[in-house]
């Protein structure tokens, strides 16, 4: 990348790690707290910890069209305001109530998918990649740190002082914007990096990515809820004071991302992918049934907070590399709106449902509520097919009359490792799906025409 492109990539990597660090920071200490507020009940407490998911999941994609009209900047500008005012709701108000309405305009600004395409405009073809990859990263480090600063922050300015501190990160992120971000020259449509509408239905007809569209939503839906329980059970049950909660996070998140490593090389390297998703959903299962015989013990609930964490952020990195190795030749950008849009669900449910279990069955009732959405992944992660070991390769076609659309797919298929093919004739685009082991670059030029080739 040019130093333009690290200067862009960083800064919105910033934008989106600041704006999921406002929403996680509450996570670990809101049923602690939350309790103060008035209307406080279990099932309410839950609703407001995954209000956000619903809007999220109801407003991302439209936010991502509506910034192909009207640019990205302006956009992302109003996002961030709507959620700087969801969090001073949430902030200022006394009741649950007022709190769920500000989790839910927080949801409302929902500019992950705007900052993506952003990213797209303002990176090339060949490092853009790159730069997906590392706002993932973002994401990854946003929610580690709140779980470390929600305990800490929390102790020290309450519950409305959390989300004063989220509005002002949203400000922050505004001037990152302002300053850092240029405004790209050009709004770019690429088709494998924007959901197009054309293609939501082979998405969705997709055996294979329904299954990990599922997998995210329980996952997503299990983290929600299991914060629910977790720093009720360390303080009352376990006897570990709301003050310390951080250094339990912070010591089981640091261990389990070392913990995960072997495995991720594993799954990619040696094309164990299944295996490794399999065995990472039973893990998950295990960590968070042990919560039921936690007893007193901190340590048992240290092994079992690792276990599950482990196979969180392990499956938090394979499930988006398999939607990007499973998805139709031109419909990344397609099959990771429907995937995300089912992520942000999983975060509601696991509130509304997390919250009224826990308030009428409790802790046991919570667990075995969750063991029958973990077990039902692992059924559908065993059953799955084999996952293809596929990349995107993007090719750009000769404007020469002599390459027709029809032509040059039957040429593209008939090379060795090409497993699909679409291409855009408005833009002389192809986008390809292939298996590195099999592809060769060099028959491409072979076959007449003239490329700027980028794979993922």
């Amino acid at each position: 990348m040019n130093n333009l492109e690290k200067r862009s990539v960083a800064a919105l990597a910033s934008v989106y790690a600041m704006r999921m660090l406002g929403l996680f920071m509450v996570l670990p200490v809101f049923v602690l707290l939350g309790t103060d507020l008035q209307g406080a009940t279990p099932a309410l407490l839950g609703v407001a910890i995954g209000a956000y998911g619903l809007t999220q999941a109801l407003l991302q994609i439209p936010f991502g069209f509506l910034s192909d009209r009207y640019g990205r900047k302006p956009l992302i500008y109003a996002g961030l305001v709507v959620f700087a005012c969801g969090s001073l709701l949430a902030g200022f108000s006394d009741h649950i109530f007022g709190v769920i309405a500000g989790r839910a305009l927080q949801g409302a600004g929902a500019i992950a998918s705007v900052l993506m395409a952003l990213a797209s405009d303002l990176t090339r073809e060949e490092h853009r990649t790159k730069a997906m990859a590392a706002i993932g990263m973002s994401i990854g480090v946003a929610f580690s740190v709140s779980l470390v600063l929600g305990p800490l922050l929390g102790e020290w300015v309450g519950l409305s002082g959390l989300f004063f501190i989220t509005g002002g990160l949203a400000l922050v992120a505004m001037l990152l914007v302002a300053k850092l971000v240029p405004t790209p020259a050009k709004t770019l449509l690429n088709a494998d990096q924007r959901p197009v509408p054309e293609r939501f239905r082979e998405v969705l007809r997709s055996d294979r990515l329904l299954r990990l569209d599922f997998g995210i939503f329980a996952l997503h839906l299990t983290l929600t809820a299991i914060f629910i329980m977790v720093p009720m059970l360390l303080a009352d049950q376990v006897g570990l004071p709301a003050s310390s909660h951080w250094w339990f996070y912070l010591s089981v998140m640091l261990l389990s991302f070392v913990a995960m490593v072997p495995f991720i090389i594993l799954a990619e390297t040696r094309r164990k992918m299944k295996p490794v998703l399999c065995a990472a959903v039973l893990l998950l299962f295990l960590g968070m049934a042990s919560l039921d015989w936690v007893g007193t013990s901190l340590g048992f609930a240290w092994g079992a907070m690792f276990v599950f964490f482990m196979a969180f952020n392990l499956l938090e990195a394979t499930l988006p590399s398999l939607v990007s190795k499973e998805s139709p030749a031109g419909s990344r950008g397609t099959a990771m709106g429907v995937y995300s849009t089912s992520q942000f669900l999983g975060a509601f449910l696991g509130g509304v449902l997390g919250g009224a279990v826990f308030g009428y069955f409790g802790i046991d009732g919570l667990i075995l509520m969750l063991s029958v959405v973990l077990l039902a992944w692992l059924m559908v992660a065993v059953t799955m097919p084999t996952p293809e070991y596929t990349s995107s390769f993007v090719l750009q076609l000769s404007d020469s009359d002599k390459i027709q659309a029809s032509s040059a797919d039957a040429i593209l298929r008939s090379l060795p490792g090409v497993t699909d093919v679409v291409i855009i004739q408005e833009t002389l685009t192809a986008y390809l799906k292939i298996d590195r082991q099999n592809f060769d670059e060099q028959r491409l030029r072979e076959a007449g025409f003239l490329q700027s080739p980028a794979s993922d």
